[in-house]
């Protein structure tokens, strides 16, 4: 670590803390995920110069006013793409991109999906709280349909985005989701999207208590979080419930809740989370029912799928230490490329 190479003293959360005042609502959720993200900074080992977070427009984006690292708070839905430019010039940065619902998967989708495919070391938050809260509560490309806002007094006829099914089609390589509420699962998937090499995308259910209040209760409540809610750790079976007596298992392709204490299913008929399957994590990311309804599915949180594939910014590395081996090349012909033609 260079902080104890340079006998400099250990990092703490404060030093990543600004003299900006925080100004979010009183009450929201942004409040709990800087504060985390705080707290696991100090253990990451890296210098806050060499650490840089940029984001977009929406409530979220005020985020590098508040940590003493760099950043820039830059433009609508372009965040992933100052990032993208960031991290190829400057490989060796930590950089983590914040972002809402809104900025990142409306005005922003097609920056955020390109940046899955291409697969910059990067890390994105994405503030989700199924409502535009800057601009004062329209509906956003998460809202549920039917939602009643200012911008659709009748109710929403849109149907939502599914984040994490969106990113996996993309071919992300990192895909997890936590909630604000849960401190601890959110500073250990913090940790876990930082660990990755390639983009991570880490969706963050965030409460709106001014516009949209209660969104994730269902999952964040003590009365129903054990029933609602289920945590996915790799190479264990899918198990959930306040008494850990209901499992989902799969038939064929079907998940399917089962009771651990009917006698007729036991945990060995569960099943077993594997984050590198591909296949699964898809199944996993439509896990999407409306807490609502009479049946349904359990909502996961945790790791999706994680994989690894070569970086953009390692490839392009590359590339060019292959170009400035062949000695003698000649720019001029690099540029023109093979079609040339010959005007007589």
């Amino acid at each position: 670590m260079e902080t104890a190479t340079l006998n400099k003293p250990a990092l703490t959360p404060k030093d990543f803390a600004t003299d900006q005042e925080v100004r979010w609502c009183p009450g929201c959720g942004d409040y709990s995920i800087l504060a985390q993200v705080q707290k696991i900074m100090p253990t990451l080992g890296i210098p806050r110069e060499d650490i840089a977070i940029i984001s977009g427009i929406g409530c979220s984006s005020r985020f590098p006013y508040y940590m003493n690292t760099y950043g820039m708070h830059s433009i609508h839905g372009r965040a992933t793409a100052i990032a993208s430019g960031l991290k190829a010039a400057r490989p060796e940065l930590s950089v983590w991109i914040v972002t809402g619902d809104g900025d990142g998967l409306s005005i922003g989708l097609n920056h955020t999906m390109h940046l899955m495919r291409r697969n910059f070391d990067v890390n994105v938050l994405l503030f989700n709280n199924q409502i535009y809260g800057l601009t004062k509560g329209q509906y956003s490309p998460t809202s549920e349909e039917n939602k009643v806002t200012k911008s659709t007094p009748y109710g929403s006829i849109d149907h939502p985005f599914n984040p994490a099914a969106l990113v996996l089609g993309g071919d992300a390589t990192f895909v997890a989701r936590t909630m604000d509420r849960d401190v601890k699962h959110l500073q250990a998937m913090l940790l876990r999207a930082q660990a990755h090499h390639g983009t991570s995308f880490l969706e963050i259910y965030q409460n709106c208590n001014i516009f949209n209040d209660g969104a994730f209760e269902m999952f964040t409540e003590k009365t129903t979080k054990a029933d609602e809610a289920i945590f996915l750790e790799n190479s264990k079976p899918l198990v959930f419930g306040a008494a850990s007596d209901k499992g989902v298992k799969l038939d064929g392709f079907t998940p399917k809740v089962v009771s651990l204490s009917d006698g007729q299913h036991s945990i060995d008929d569960l099943w077993v989370h594997d984050e590198s399957d591909i296949y699964k994590a898809q199944i996993l990311t439509r896990m999407f029912d409306d807490p609502k309804l009479e049946h349904h599915l359990p909502r996961p949180f945790g790791v999706f799928y994680q994989s690894i594939r070569t970086t953009y910014e390692d490839m392009m590395a590359m590339q060019l230490e292959e170009a400035k081996a062949k000695k003698g090349a000649d720019l001029d012909k690099l540029l023109r490329g093979n079609e040339v033609w010959n005007i007589v």
